[in-house]
């Protein structure tokens, strides 16, 4: 081999071995990055197991009081109707109520008209009420 093709070899290989360096020295710092990123995202993935753990109770425990809730909502429904049987009931008893008080006017006034004894009357009236 020549001189001029050996230095040419040299140059040539000199040239790979720096190129290959130079690659090797990109590599190790995108290497180092990414290294440093994996393990970031594996403690990440272990936090997140647990948050979705917790995630999970609470949405469990939420449930549960939203049933809770749902019937002591159901139990007042149920207290309310009994209400307004209570006030329908009421009503119903002042319009008898009513009517008997209107009746009794109106004996009252027919006891006046025929000239009978109001004390027999009123008499009457204790007995009942």
């Amino acid at each position: 081999m020549s001189s001029s093709q050996a230095s040419q070899t040299q140059d040539t290989a000199e040239a790979h071995t720096a190129f290959t360096a130079s690659l090797r020295a990109v590599g190790s710092n995108l290497d180092a990055n990414l290294v440093g990123r994996a393990a970031n995202l594996h403690e990440n993935s272990a936090a997140l197991s647990k948050q979705e753990g917790d995630l999970k109770k609470q949405t469990q425990n939420l449930s549960k009081q939203n049933e809770q809730l749902q019937k002591l909502a159901d139990q007042g429904r149920e207290g309310l109707k009994g209400v307004g049987d209570l006030q329908n009931w009421a009503e119903l008893i002042e319009r008898d109520l009513l009517i008997v008080e209107e009746t009794l006017k109106l004996a009252e006034e027919e006891d006046k008209k025929s000239g009978r004894d109001q004390e027999a009357s009123e008499s009457w009236l204790r007995r009942w009420f």
